[in-house]
């Protein structure tokens, strides 16, 4: 009986390391709008929810007073991203508006989220959720109806971020046994605009959206925002070291998660056993991604594969073939803004990088374990 109690301890320990917690609350943001708009007959319209959801990501491992501010920020940008989205489809915006729009987003986000510590720092989610908005057709006069699918599931997502401060209080003195501790904090850095290594990030950033954007545009790509997004993705946030490995599992990843959705798509299963898909595919992606990048978008790529094939059915072949094309546009992109500035930063003397988000919590009131 001991050793089976040791045994449960032992698993339970191990399975709070892996932050299911976390991984928990992203598949449900992820899951349950994308049912309901099942139920609704609108699942053309699951790209919205799916940005809307996102914003339970953020915040990850914060202690509640934190994560207020993290999350209450990321839900903002998302929205404001899904909307300048909206108008721009509305508006018929072309290229070169659009790439003006992208710019000053990206540079927004960037400073936003540093200047507040938002974790992830990445304007990532914002950029996909500007452009896929952007690219999905509004000739219906339902824009506003569609922003607010987006509005409902941030909400939603929010709601399921800060969800865990009423379970912990409600935990008492089980709460540091039965749930992970928080032990990250993100000071809020007033003057970080004058710091120099954010704006090579913002350069980096905008740069690199902009090229690889235009090369995916020239070659008459499917979903050039994908050429945009992986970009964005294998570039490191401000402050920390530049690596191209980032780009590497970027790749590896994504034909790997590629394989997995040609898998999952080809039989043409039924709406519901792809909306348990997505959530499956979140869970697994939370899990992984501090741990793995490359593993967790084994995950990721066929997650964001089936939202887009329910929010715009295509042609199975060209679905697939462009991602694996765009991943490979996007990240060679990135790499070289990630090689230009570590010239750059040869060059210039800077600030040495970081290479970690600060994880110590400061002792007071807001002690991390009780949240």
């Amino acid at each position: 009986m001991n050793r089976a109690t040791a045994a449960m301890g032992g698993w339970w320990r191990s399975a709070r390391e892996l932050d299911l917690e976390v991984a928990f609350r992203a598949a449900v943001a992820a899951a349950v709008p994308l049912a309901i708009l099942v139920a609704a007959g609108r699942i053309d319209w699951a790209a919205y929810a799916a940005f809307g959801g996102m914003t339970a990501i953020f915040g990850r491992s914060e202690p509640y007073r934190t994560r207020l501010r993290t999350v209450t920020t990321a839900a903002v940008v998302q929205l404001a991203a899904t909307g300048l989205g909206i108008l721009l489809s509305v508006g018929g915006a072309g290229p070169l508006v659009q790439a003006a729009v992208l710019a000053l987003v990206v540079a927004a986000v960037i400073v936003a989220y540093n200047m507040l510590g938002v974790t992830p720092s990445t304007p990532l989610f914002a950029v996909f959720g500007l452009l896929v908005c952007a690219a999905l057709p509004v000739d219906d006069g339902t824009g506003w109806q569609r922003w607010g699918v987006a509005v409902a599931a941030t909400v939603f997502a929010w709601l399921l971020a800060m969800s865990g401060w009423l379970l912990r209080r409600l935990a008492g003195r089980r709460a540091q046994r039965l749930f992970r501790p928080l032990p990250r904090t993100t000071p809020v850095r007033g003057r970080g605009h004058t710091d120099p290594r954010l704006w090579l990030n913002v350069a980096q950033n905008v740069l690199a959206a902009l090229v690889a954007g235009a090369i995916a545009l020239a070659l008459g790509t499917g979903h050039p925002y994908w050429a945009v997004v992986s970009a964005v993705a294998v570039i490191p946030p401000a402050r920390a070291a530049h690596t191209v490995s980032r780009a590497v599992h970027r790749v590896l990843g994504t034909v790997a998660g590629v394989a997995v959705a040609a898998l999952l798509l080809w039989p043409e299963p039924s709406v519901w056993l792809l909306v348990a898909a997505v959530a499956i595919c979140q869970f697994g992606a939370e899990v992984l991604v501090t741990r793995h990048y490359g593993t967790a978008l084994v995950f990721i790529t066929p997650m964001a594969l089936t939202v887009a094939h329910l929010a715009s059915p295509a042609p199975l072949i060209g679905l697939l073939g462009d991602r694996v094309l765009e991943t490979v546009i996007g990240a060679a992109v990135g790499v070289v803004a990630v090689l230009a500035a570590r010239r750059f930063v040869e060059a210039v003397p800077m600030p040495p990088p970081t290479t970690a988000t600060p994880s110590v919590a400061p002792k007071g009131p807001d002690r991390p374990s009780r949240g």
